[in-house]
């Protein structure tokens, strides 16, 4: 690190080597290296009793029964022959078992893959063909998306599954749960260098990629999530709504929390109804969600208000997208008691890589927050590889412990996103200001090219949402012969409104310069988006080509 004399004690940014400093006190690794996340996380003592709770059945594990259960499946599958370097395939939706097989692979030193329960069969056989997995965990209900492949199967349920084809199924999770765990379990040595998980980036800027993260970038997630919200221990319960197969809802609800004897409250798919009356039901402190719920919060205040009790709740955490003024005020306005807290972060950074702390730090409108712990920053020019300044606007370079060691199995893509130096590229273009707050300006890759303007969507679709006839909205560029690309808008209406393409058209035009301007509008029923909240550009780019 720079000596400190020369970091601005604002911005974080150190004039000699060009490199944004973290601005939060920094995270402190273990000094063992021979020490794999499970233990790590199951080695913290805190006060915490109840860690699980399912929002639908009220079923829950203690932590001693949790560690037990660990326990218990870890030592079934070394005597399965599951050993340190096999991958174990996750297909499932959120559940209280979800983290026991997470933290009972990866405390033998095998690797945990997961995969979204809406992929198509085809989607996952590829991811299988790629990551090579020699057993997978699922529940009944989704043993058809696995047909075909040859893996052994271990049902989460014990409900009997619809024979399938070729299937073989070996056990069951409740069954290995029973088993007397072995006291004498002969593990391998593991260093927090080895590969922990290997989790699949969205893809929103091409194919989908294998991300490798080792168990020093989930400790240091840990510890970052553990410094970030001050935690009383066992104090706080927690609402997850977020997908644990995502890097999210896995470093944060399957791992991170554990370790500040948290209880979490699992929802095994996001329904407003039962993620509010679990709020009242069970006390719920803290509430993460991606932008659009905390938009349909707002909206319907007054009903959910007098039908549900939120008393408990002191935060909501939001991420996916930066929140603008209208909806960070209209929250705070509806719901004063609560602070709205942002993070900012990608698969490669196993979590977040920048947030907001405070209601202080949210009300720095359209902000993606600070620095992580640890975390550095440079911000380049995307054309001249040039490190820029305070308030300059370039490409978002991150390094520290959180970052990934790569993607698997595809050097090409892993040297143009990580340079010899660690620097995760995050395709982001951001500008850092003089407090040391992340702007991000938009995806480097989804920038539109009109007549050789860049035209950034993300700016568009905040315009279009101050339009009070437009409830959610996404920009893509529309192939033009003699302009290259121009804005095409997809815009979803507000419920009985009657918005024209036309006024879409004008209300843009009287805001913006003229090659920023929407130029075609579609009407869609609603936009689609990635677990996280991100905009799949990709399919309405398809979508909008597919007429030509």
């Amino acid at each position: 690190m720079a000596s400190n004399t020369r970091i601005d004690s604002r911005s974080g940014f150190c004039k000699s080597n060009s490199i944004f400093y973290s601005k939060r006190k920094p995270v402190s690794l273990p000094p063992n290296e021979s020490l794999d996340v499970t233990t790590f996380i199951s080695s913290r003592a805190h006060h915490g009793r109840t860690a699980f709770i399912d929002a639908a059945t009220g079923r829950h594990l203690t932590f001693s029964e949790l560690w037990r259960a660990v326990d218990s499946v870890s030592t079934c599958l070394s005597d399965m022959g599951i050993r340190k370097g096999h991958v174990i395939l996750l297909l499932s939706p959120n559940s209280i078992f979800f983290p026991v097989v997470c933290l009972a692979v990866m405390s033998l030193g095998a690797i945990i893959t997961t995969t979204n329960p809406l992929n198509t069969k085809q989607e996952i056989a590829k991811q299988i063909a790629d990551s090579k997995p020699v057993l997978a965990f699922t529940i009944s209900q989704l043993v058809p998306k696995l047909a075909g492949s040859t893996l052994p199967i271990v049902l989460l349920d014990d409900e009997k599954t619809t024979s399938t084809e070729g299937i073989k199924t070996v056990t069951t999770l409740p069954q290995m749960m029973r088993k007397e765990p072995s006291g004498t379990l002969v593990r391998d040595r593991i260093n927090q260098d080895d590969v922990a998980t290997l989790l699949y980036s969205s893809g929103t800027t091409g194919a989908s990629k294998g991300v490798v993260s080792s168990h020093r970038n989930l400790i240091a997630m840990v510890q970052t999530v553990l410094g970030r919200f001050k935690l009383e221990d066992g104090e706080q319960t927690f609402i997850c709504t977020v997908p644990m197969f995502h890097i999210y809802g896995l470093a944060a609800f399957a791992t991170g929390l554990l370790a500040s004897g948290s209880t979490i409250v699992v929802l095994s798919k996001f329904d407003m109804h039962e993620m509010l009356s679990s709020i009242s039901k069970y006390r719920a402190t803290y509430l993460p969600l991606v932008p659009p719920i905390l938009v349909a919060l707002i909206s319907g205040a007054d009903q959910i208000r007098s039908k549900y009790d939120l008393s408990s709740l002191q935060s909501v955490l939001s991420g996916g997208a930066p929140l603008s003024r209208e909806v960070i005020e209209g929250f705070v306005q509806k719901y004063p008691k609560v602070r709205i807290l942002q993070g900012y972060g990608l698969t490669e950074s196993t979590g977040i890589g920048a947030s907001t702390d405070s209601l202080e730090e949210s009300r720095k409108y359209g902000t993606a927050g600070m620095l992580s712990p640890s975390m550095e920053a440079k911000i380049v020019d995307p054309d001249s590889g040039k490190a820029l300044l305070v308030n300059q606007t370039g490409e978002l370079w991150l390094k520290g412990p959180s970052i990934m060691k790569g993607y698997f199995s595809n050097p090409e893509a892993t040297t143009s996103t990580l340079d010899s130096e660690g620097w995760l590229r995050t395709g982001d273009l951001c500008y850092i200001d003089d407090d040391g707050f992340i702007f991000i300006v938009d995806r480097l890759k989804e920038l539109i090219k009109y007549k050789g303007y860049q035209v950034p969507p993300a700016e568009l679709e905040a315009l279009l949402l101050t339009h009070p006839k437009v409830s959610d909205a996404a920009v893509v560029p529309f192939p033009d012969k003699e302009a290259g690309q121009y804005p095409m808008a997809y815009v979803v209406r507000e419920a009985g409104s009657r918005l024209s393409e036309n006024e879409v058209m004008d209300f843009v035009a009287r805001q913006v310069a003229p090659y920023k301007r929407v130029r075609r509008v579609a009407f869609v029923a609603s936009i689609p988006k990635n677990p996280s909240g991100k905009i799949l550009r990709k399919d309405l780019i398809k979508l909008a080509t597919s007429k030509l």
